[in-house]
């Protein structure tokens, strides 16, 4: 921190990032330095056939040139390994060694191709020469593809789009032409994430949704990233640091004074039932992901238990749809619920980005009408997952501020209007007009049937959720003083989910910074 300017442009790596990749090298190097000197030396004497006269000289400008070499990145490893993080003034001359050290491929590449070539014309020489001489020329090629390599990626496309602070200091970028620099530094960052995700999910799709999710997933990157001069080892330090911050607050703190409080016999009744109703809806919400989590929970007889299901033909009274030719996820949702199947009235395995997977199934043993909506378990619900930032929420009912996550908003809408305005939900309370309504979900899952669960709740007052591991910054404040009443979030043990949002996101980038800026080590001790 910062990353390095070479060329007039940010790189995504330290000055003191360079002390493993150069000690790396420096073995290689050093080990080959020794090959070829020994290879001169026992032979040399053989080198008085056609051509001999070639290599002793390419072996001799090969010897100097990996000497000067080795020179240079012991250079580098040991100015690498001065100052501190955010002290980068005892490394100034990096660039320079930098610059020599990038110089110096030239003629490695000249004396490689070089190489390559007389061993290509046939030089009649002794046998163990000219394998030493191949075994040269391919090691110099694997480290010029290699450097090559790390070169792409390190390389920052927004580096040549920096905006330093002018003279007049950071008041100045008040001016209008500094707010329009950094708004176009903004679209830029925003424009370089979106090429990125759009990469790594190329096989999503590029329908309008998905498009909208690409927008949203860089808006939320290029925000997080854009106020920092960051690279990725100084997060990791950062990270590092931090760890062995709370270890020795945890190490050195008191114990807490432990306070007994026991609930009187009605709560305890009360929250031994809700808990046996999270042990039983807990299937629902595992059932959900079909056969690929049931293979994980089952590993050795999973495949045995649902592998008859897998090519059965049933014929059905009810509308099951969605993704399942060879009924592999339904054999799994059977044998992980318990039910028949007569019990389902709905399963869709349909995925795209807003849109979730989910079932509709009669619980007889507690009269109700399950909902189950599947967590995340594809790229399209990643994009879900990303599409973070907050979107007013449409509610027929009296609470103001009414804002939650968009992306898990649009998924919960999908499902409702698929339960509504295709008459599965009425089709389940016509078989079974007085049993309640329990939506349930994990993960993504559950905040999509928190949300889902709101949304029903005036056309079904009864209606109540069972949400596992729901996502934090879910919904406003307002909308969860009024769905406290009927939506019960069970989080376990130190899961990462229920504690995932912007703010804390953006809270954990300040404790990063400030850690670092008050480190005096240098990052070489944060790593070892």
């Amino acid at each position: 921190m910062p990353g390095m300017v070479l060329f007039g442009r940010r790189w995504a790596i330290a000055s003191d990032d360079l002390v493993f990749p150069g000690v790396f090298e420096l073995f290689v190097r050093v080990l080959w330095w020794i090959g070829i000197l020994t290879l001169y030396l026992m032979h040399r004497g053989k080198l008085d056939c056609p051509g001999g006269v070639l290599l002793s000289s390419y072996l001799i400008v090969l010897i100097i040139l990996l000497a000067v070499i080795i020179c240079t990145v012991s250079a580098i490893v040991c100015v690498s390994m001065k100052g501190t993080i955010c002290n980068p003034g005892p490394r100034k001359s990096m660039s320079k060694l930098l610059y020599v050290r990038l110089a110096l491929f030239l003629p490695e590449m000249v004396w490689a191709s070089l190489g390559a070539a007389w061993i290509e014309d046939g030089v009649q020489c002794d046998r163990t020469v000219g394998n030493g001489i191949i075994a040269t020329v391919a090691v110099s090629w694997i480290i010029i593809a290699s450097t090559v390599v790390t070169i792409v990626i390190v390389f920052d496309p927004l580096g040549g789009k920096m905006a330093p602070y002018p003279p007049a200091g950071p008041h100045h970028l008040d001016s209008h032409e500094s707010s329009q620099l950094l708004n176009g530094l903004k679209t830029a960052a925003t424009s370089v994430w979106e090429t990125r995700v759009k990469f790594l999910c190329c096989c999503v799709g590029k329908d309008d949704r998905t498009r909208v999710a690409f927008s949203s997933t860089a808006e939320l990157f290029s925000t997080y990233f854009s106020d920092t001069d960051l690279v990725p080892s100084d997060i990791a330090a950062g990270l590092a640091l931090l760890h062995q911050q709370q270890d020795s607050i945890r190490n050195n703190q008191e114990p807490d004074e432990v306070v007994s409080h026991s609930p009187g016999p009605s709560q305890e009744a009360d929250l031994d039932a809700e808990l046996e109703n999270c042990r039983h809806y807990m299937q629902f919400a595992a059932a959900a992901y079909g056969w690929p989590l049931y293979i994980y929970r089952n590993p050795f007889t999973g495949l045995c238990r649902i592998g008859g299901d897998c090519c059965r033909s049933r014929t059905t009274d009810y509308d099951l749809v969605g993704g399942d030719q060879l009924n592999c996820h339904f054999g799994s949702i059977l044998q992980t619920t318990g039910l028949q199947y007569r019990d389902f009235i709905h399963v869709s395995f349909h995925d795209k980005v807003y849109e979730l997977p989910f079932l509709v199934a009669l619980d007889h043993r507690k009269e109700s009408v399950v909902v189950a909506v599947r967590g995340t378990m594809s790229l399209q619900d990643i994009l879900t997952d990303l599409s973070a930032e907050s979107e007013p929420v449409d509610l027929e009912c009296e609470v103001q501020d009414c804002w939650a996550h968009k992306g898990i908003s649009q998924a919960a809408r999908y499902v409702y209007r698929r339960l509504i305005n295709d008459g599965i939900l009425s089709q389940a309370f016509s078989i079974a007009p007085e049993y309640r309504l329990v939506i349930v979900g994990h993960s993504l899952g559950a905040g999509a049937a928190a949300l889902l669960t709101i949304m029903l709740r005036g056309p079904y007052p009864r209606v109540r959720c069972y949400a596992f591991s729901p996502p934090r910054g879910l919904l406003s404040k307002s909308l969860y003083e009024y769905s406290k009443t009927f939506i019960v979030s069970l989080v376990l043990g130190k899961d990462v989910i229920p504690r995932l949002s912007v703010t804390n996101l953006e809270d954990l980038k300040r404790r990063i910074l400030r850690v670092i800026a008050h480190c005096n080590k240098p990052k070489i001790w944060l790593q070892v």
